[in-house]
């Protein structure tokens, strides 16, 4: 965990100031089980949203870095049918609510393609989740044309998917670009013959853990 943050993302400031309100609410009232309730959960809900600062690492030729904060739970050559049409080597990074929920863009490339599915909202980790699950899928195509494809999968907590990536915008490698509230699963799909650099069960960062290299 990454307890080394001054901000906290826009999307949480609604709720951080409920949460705060109610905290001077109930003390004013002198309903004080209430008050240290709001409390911690107020304390939780700006670690959630922290928005910690990111220096990329020098980052070789054809680098993918990882979109999020979590755990590898899969990686695996599948068909991905949305945009490429073809099989694919997806790696599949699994949040906790423990875990900084920023996502980041894992190449440099251009917008060409977004996609909402509506869906189920089971345990993200699940296999199945890729393709039950609400998610928004998001087609990049790089500078040398290779496409890549990011998923931001809701899970069994998560409600809101956040993603202010649009048609036509174009973002750098480790750019901040959206989030997913309360527990989820991002999944990137690359070429088949990218050589993979993580392993399943590892604990990976947004911005900072190479994940893969393009051929």
């Amino acid at each position: 965990m990454d307890f080394r943050f001054v901000r906290v993302e826009s999307e949480g400031l609604g709720i951080i100031s409920v949460s705060a309100a109610l905290c001077v609410l109930f003390l004013l009232l002198g309903f004080f089980f209430l008050f240290v309730v709001f409390v911690l959960l107020a304390t939780f809900f700006v670690f959630f949203f922290r928005d910690p600062e990111r220096e990329l690492p020098p980052l070789d030729p054809g680098s993918v870095i990882c979109p999020a904060d979590g755990k590898v739970i899969d990686i695996s050559e599948v068909s991905e049918d949305d945009y490429l049409k073809r099989n694919a080597r997806r790696i599949s990074i699994f949040l906790s609510i423990f875990d900084c929920h920023i996502n980041r863009f894992p190449v440099s490339g251009k917008v060409v393609g977004t996609t909402y599915y509506p869906g189920k909202f089971g345990m993200a980790f699940e296999k199945n989740s890729s393709d039950a699950n609400e998610r928004l899928v998001t087609l990049i195509e790089c500078e040398n044309g290779v496409r890549v494809v990011i998923v931001q999968v809701a899970g069994f907590l998560a409600r809101r998917i956040v993603s202010r990536a649009k048609f036509g915008d174009v973002l750098e490698i480790g750019e901040k670009f959206g989030m997913i509230k309360f527990g989820s699963r991002v999944d990137v799909y690359l070429p088949t013959d990218v050589k993979v650099g993580v392993e399943v069960g590892q604990k990976v960062v947004a911005g900072r853990t190479v994940i893969a290299w393009l051929t």
